[in-house]
């Protein structure tokens, strides 16, 4: 038998067979350096040839080695195969099950679009005063958009809605498709995060703009979830606008009873100080009083030029200059005593006490009437405000019926789901060599 050859020795031999080659070569360079010195046309004929020659000396040699060295490194090693499989495992795998299951499992979905916002109509209470400004109802703003916008994702229309169309049977029309579907968990935390994956609600603060779009495995179904949801937000903006009526009438009846009762308490007053003091009006006494100071002064100047008079004929201990002189005492000492006392006979009090109280309750009572006025003039504005709609959700695009599928974006879906797996494997495997090489 013939022993199994070795390749081994190959490197060996094809070394040999290079230096072989190289002897004639270098044989040959030699010879040709011997011309080269005596001709020189012969060696600048000669440099191309040598430099191709080494080049392919030099290729020759690397391709020997390259030949030695391949299987050895041609084999993967453990660590390859691990990162291989997870790879498979890991990335490849559940991205062929996701995309499956979106190209053949997951149903249609069919989608309806409507946007809406809160309107009011401009009403003016500069009639009604004050007050009447105040219960005026405000427009519409960006903050009723909020109350929607939070009202459509909340619980308790998903309630009302489920209990008028029946929610989880249109969520569970695509039997085949376990994902997308609501599924048998029928209770409403379940029934609510299903709700808020099929209806997106967006918002302009902006503009007060709500826009909704509602999806379903059926273009009428997802038209009917749509409808029901503008009808819903219509009842609610209709209740708010109701409730902010009511509040204003009622406060506006706070109000003018509070005024009616501040009105009477002063009347009652009035009252009682005319009761008290047995007078309907000092004002008129004031004036009496300051009649007869005038009256007084004006005697007291008759009777000064009188005397003046009787000086200019006769002396002062004449009998007549005595009694005008007493006289003249007289009306002074009479306007001095109705200076200082100023009194209303049988009344407790001086005048000015009297009569600045009575000024203070006419000054309450004149403005008692005023806000009395002022009251009943916004209660008739607020009932005039109740009486019509002030405030209204208007629909700028009506729930639309859509002619063909477009969700779910299996593309975009399968795209993402590439990624996600692909970019968690990287991390898991930087992780996971950073950690074994650190050891």
């Amino acid at each position: 038998m013939t022993p199994p050859s070795d390749s081994r020795p190959a490197p060996a031999a094809q070394d040999g067979a290079a230096d072989a080659t190289t002897e004639p070569v270098d044989a040959e360079h030699t010879a040709e350096a011997g011309d080269a010195e005596n001709s020189p046309q012969t060696s600048a004929k000669s440099k191309p040839r040598r430099r191709r020659r080494r080049k392919r000396r030099r290729k020759t040699a690397h391709q020997q080695e390259a030949a030695a060295e391949t299987p050895a490194q041609a084999a993967p090693r453990p660590r390859h195969r691990v990162a291989m499989a997870s790879f498979v495992l890991v990335v490849l795998a559940p991205f062929l099950v996701a995309v499956w299951y979106l190209f053949t499992r997951a149903a249609d979905q069919y989608h309806s679009d409507m946007a809406f916002s809160i309107r009011s109509e401009e009403s003016s209470a500069a009639s009604a005063g004050l007050l009447g400004a105040l219960t005026q109802i405000g427009g519409g703003t960006a903050s009723d958009a909020d109350i929607l916008f939070e009202f459509i994702r909340s619980p308790e229309i998903v309630r009302e809605i489920d209990a008028e169309i029946d929610l989880r049977a249109i969520y569970n029309r695509a039997e085949n498709d376990p994902f997308f579907t609501l599924g048998d968990d029928p209770s409403i935390e379940a029934l609510q995060a299903h709700w808020e994956r099929m209806l997106d609600v967006s918002l302009n603060s902006a503009a007060g703009i709500v826009q909704v779009q509602a999806r379903a495995f059926t273009p009428e179904d997802a038209r009917l979830i749509a409808s029901t949801v503008l009808e819903h937000s219509s009842d609610l903006v209709n209740r708010l606008a109701q409730q902010a009526r009511e509040d204003a009438v009622r406060f506006a009846r706070e109000e003018l009873a509070e005024a009616e009762e501040t009105l009477r308490q002063y009347r009652q007053d009035l009252t009682d100080f005319r009761r008290q003091y047995n007078i309907v009006d000092p004002t008129a006494d004031v004036a009496g009083q300051v009649g007869l100071l005038s009256a007084l002064q004006e005697q007291l100047a008759a009777a000064l030029v009188d005397r003046d008079v009787i000086l200019s004929y006769a002396a002062e201990s004449d009998q007549r200059v005595i009694q005008a002189n007493r006289r003249i005492t007289a009306i002074t000492e009479q306007i001095e005593e109705e200076r200082s006392s100023l009194d209303l006979t049988g009344l407790p009090g001086s005048l000015p006490d009297v009569v600045g109280r009575y000024e203070e309750l006419r000054v309450n009572l004149e403005f008692a009437n005023a806000a009395f006025t002022q009251t009943l003039a916004g209660l008739a504005a607020a009932r005039a405000e109740a009486r019509r709609q002030s405030r209204y959700l208007a629909a700028h695009v009506e729930p639309t019926l859509a002619e063909s599928s477009l969700y779910p974006r299996r593309f975009v879906l399968s795209g993402l789901t590439g990624l996600f797996l692909l970019m968690g494997w990287s991390i898991f495997l930087l992780i996971f060599y950073n950690v074994r090489d650190n050891r």
